[in-house]
């Protein structure tokens, strides 16, 4: 693939860059300056996931000469129907033994290929301008490099006012799968236990003394997890390949490098019985939020030991000690969230299937390969219809 390709559209022009051309620009460090995962995270996954991905940054300049973003950009190949159940997905799988890529395509995605999508833009009043040249320049771009949809990644939603000027390029908003999001007014995790129905807070305080009773666990929370990479990674495996959607595969090397990358933000909770880590969990700390990140079991003992319980139990209740306000949790594992007082936090992806003829078919389509349809357990929660 050729670096340095430049794009022109109406107000400007993009350029196509490798990490290597970004990296020193003062307009690289500004683009998510106020963002959770900065410039510092972009950069990492780029140099630990390079496997599965092809990196690329948007360089948008106005008319001027002005740089007023950089956007990354990547390129994947893309199982459509990840997570899907159901007959449909029977259907495909049929297909699929004479036709192995079927519903399988290379795509141009727009965001972050370990989180949600966020606009890098170096001033806030930019992002409508960024959400226009986008639009205008990718359909171009990945048709070039033989990618048959662009997608728009994982992007909150609230950047759905943003983001509705793509339509008129012919992009579809459908929702992605959401995150959760936990507001934290308590003064201690008993008070947060009073706030959850009866029947969620008897179940939890069965499950902790179950767990208190079999073994004792001892936690600590620590900045640098490599002295203990080779026995946490394991774990995160194990919880990966039980995941029925997978997108990225985290390596040894991201975390080892994201607390030497982002130390003020990083944070790794290590759970041990007898002197043996059995789970653990990587958040990052902005502001007045922490994000559980991902989590890694031993399943040997997590099922008896309730440990996805425990964990999280011991995360709200570290966070409500020092005074933060929100949690968040990725997306899954819904049925637990749901009753645990957890409400949605949506995130939308802006599909466009880079053939103009085409492109209205598939408009269509995509509003049922969407993966929220499938998962019955979204529609109870008390927010569901802000999806």
């Amino acid at each position: 693939m050729r670096d340095d390709v430049v794009v022109p559209f109406a107000q400007g022009t993009a350029r196509i860059l490798t990490l290597s051309g970004v990296r020193d620009l003062e307009a690289w460090k500004r683009a998510f300056q106020d963002k959770c995962k900065d410039h510092r995270y972009y950069e990492l996954i780029d140099e630990t996931l390079a496997n599965e991905f092809e990196y690329h940054y948007a360089l948008l300049e106005d008319d001027s000469g002005n740089v007023r973003a950089i956007q990354p950009v990547f390129f994947v190949r893309q199982n459509l129907v990840e997570g899907m159940r159901g007959a449909f997905r029977r259907i495909v799988v049929l297909v699929r033994r004479k036709f192995p890529r079927f519903l399988t395509m290379r795509v141009l995605m727009v965001g972050c290929a370990a989180g949600a999508g966020e606009l890098g833009g170096c001033d806030a009043k930019d992002e409508r301008w960024i959400a226009e040249a986008l639009g205008a320049t990718l359909r171009n771009y990945a048709r070039e490099n033989n990618a048959s949809l662009v997608v728009l990644k994982d992007f909150p939603a609230s950047y759905r006012s943003t983001l509705a000027a793509l339509s008129k390029n012919g992009y579809a908003h459908v929702p992605s799968m959401p995150m959760t999001r936990l507001a934290l007014p308590y003064q201690n995790f008993d008070e947060y236990l009073q706030a959850l129905g009866y029947v969620s807070r008897k179940s939890l305080r069965r499950k902790f003394r179950k767990t208190e009773r079999a073994v004792k666990i001892d936690m600590e929370v620590v900045n640098d997890i490599s002295p203990h990479i080779d026995a946490i990674y394991p774990l995160y495996l194990q919880v990966h390949e039980r995941s029925p959607m997978k997108f990225e595969t985290l390596t040894k090397e991201f975390f080892c490098r994201i607390s030497q990358t982002m130390p003020e933000r990083a944070r790794f909770f290590i759970w041990s019985e007898s002197g043996k880590i059995i789970a653990f969990s990587l958040c990052l700390v902005c502001g007045d939020t922490i994000y559980d990140e991902c989590l890694g079991l031993d399943y040997d003992v997590a099922l008896d030991l309730h440990l996805y319980f425990y964990t999280m139990r011991d995360v709200i209740r570290w966070a409500i000690d020092q005074r933060l306000r929100f949690y968040y949790s990725g997306p899954l594992n819904y049925d637990p969230k749901l009753h645990l007082g957890h409400e949605l936090a949506p995130l939308d992806l802006y599909v466009l299937h880079t053939r103009a003829w085409l492109n209205p078919i598939f408009r269509l389509a995509v509003k049922y390969l969407e993966p929220t349809r499938h998962d019955p357990i979204l529609k109870k929660f008390s927010n569901a219809d802000q999806l």
